[in-house]
């Protein structure tokens, strides 16, 4: 039910810009806005329940929780990336997004350099020298 809800919030806020937009272009980027930030804002309470379903099923699985810890970093800021670069784009700034979409992959790079170097080092422990 609270999906057919969101959805229909959207649709509706979608409605509203289409007809707004041709009289007021910048109000209707600000409908856009407000109903990105708001459904982003309404999703936040999913996101960290499946968080914290990851979290105790690391947990219970006695998993070294960095590792964990670092991809949901690294889930966070694609869906942030994300979520920013959409904005951009709906307000016609096409190369601020290709920025927020670089900032991002560059973001997640910093953050899985130490996954990859446990990664190389575990192959190489296999590697007889």
């Amino acid at each position: 039910m609270e999906f057919f809800q969101l959805v229909s919030f959207a649709l509706i806020a979608s409605i509203l810009a289409i007809i707004v937009k041709e009289q007021q272009p910048s109000i209707a980027f600000f409908l856009v806005l407000i109903t990105g930030i708001v459904i982003f804002l309404i999703l936040i309470q999913y996101i960290s329940e499946i968080f914290r379903m990851i979290i105790d099923m690391t947990a219970k699985a006695n998993m070294d929780f960095m590792y964990v810890e670092t991809i949901l970093k690294i889930i966070g800021i694609a869906y942030i990336a994300e979520f920013g670069a959409q904005i951009t784009r709906d307000a016609g700034l096409g190369s601020v997004a290709s920025k927020i979409e670089l900032a991002g992959k560059v973001f997640i790079l910093l953050l899985a350099i130490p996954i990859l170097t446990t990664v190389i080092e575990t192959i190489m422990n296999f590697i007889p020298v």
